[in-house]
């Protein structure tokens, strides 16, 4: 199929795309954790809601450059090398999206090397209508308006036309004109912002988190 599932029977096999590199590091950790990659992907997508792994930056396909040689075994090109994007095969349940299971193996790989961390809790996050309405101030016990106060004020505005350009995608993430930031530096900055602006966090906005979304995937191509 052309969504990267083939039926199996109960589970199906995912082919996620992706770079060498993350190919290789997500072999490694499955190594070390003495685990397969359907196990690591099985982990993150069963512990962390969509929602909030919608969040993290699709690490996306290979570039043009980057392939792979495989020997292929049979057919009437059986024998002959032949050129393929680098991937990972993955058996899961069916439903799931290949660009979803590529981020939950890219936030396996986040928690793994502690760039990024789970904390477990039970809030109750309220909507933007319960937001506004909220009395601010000492009422508002803990300050939560004001910080969304602060953020509307001292946010980037939204880009009426969306993020077109890299320097439009480093505004929005905050950069000042004529940065240029390391990539490693940008993921810090994404998930600050992320944990802050993504709807889920109780003083979000969906607006911000798209368009926060969208200057990853421009500084991604």
């Amino acid at each position: 199929m052309d969504s990267g599932l083939k039926n199996n029977g109960r589970k199906v096999a995912y082919t996620v795309t992706c770079s060498s590199s993350f190919r290789d590091r997500v072999l490694a950790l499955a190594e070390r954790r003495h685990v397969n990659v359907a196990d690591l992907a099985r982990s993150v997508l069963l512990l962390v809601p969509e929602t909030i792994l919608a969040a993290v930056p699709d690490p996306g396909e290979p570039l043009a450059d980057d392939r792979e040689k495989v020997v292929l075994k049979s057919g009437p090109s059986a024998g002959k090398p032949w050129q393929r994007k680098p991937r990972l095969q993955v058996r899961l349940a069916p439903g799931h999206d290949p660009a979803m299971v590529r981020r939950a193996l890219s936030l396996a790989l986040q928690l793994d090397d502690g760039t990024e961390r789970l904390h477990v809790g039970a809030t109750a996050p309220r909507s933007t209508e319960d937001r506004h309405d909220h009395v601010s101030g000492p009422a508002a016990g803990d300050g939560s308006d004001r910080l969304w106060a602060a953020i509307e004020t001292l946010g980037p505005d939204l880009l009426p036309y969306g993020v077109r350009t890299r320097s439009e995608a480093l505004y929005v993430l905050g950069y000042p004109p004529g940065s240029f930031p390391q990539m490693s530096e940008i993921r810090v900055r994404f998930r600050k912002l992320a944990s802050i602006l993504h709807p889920d966090s109780g003083m979000g906005d969906h607006r911000r988190m798209s368009q926060l979304n969208a200057a990853m995937e421009v500084l991604f191509r």
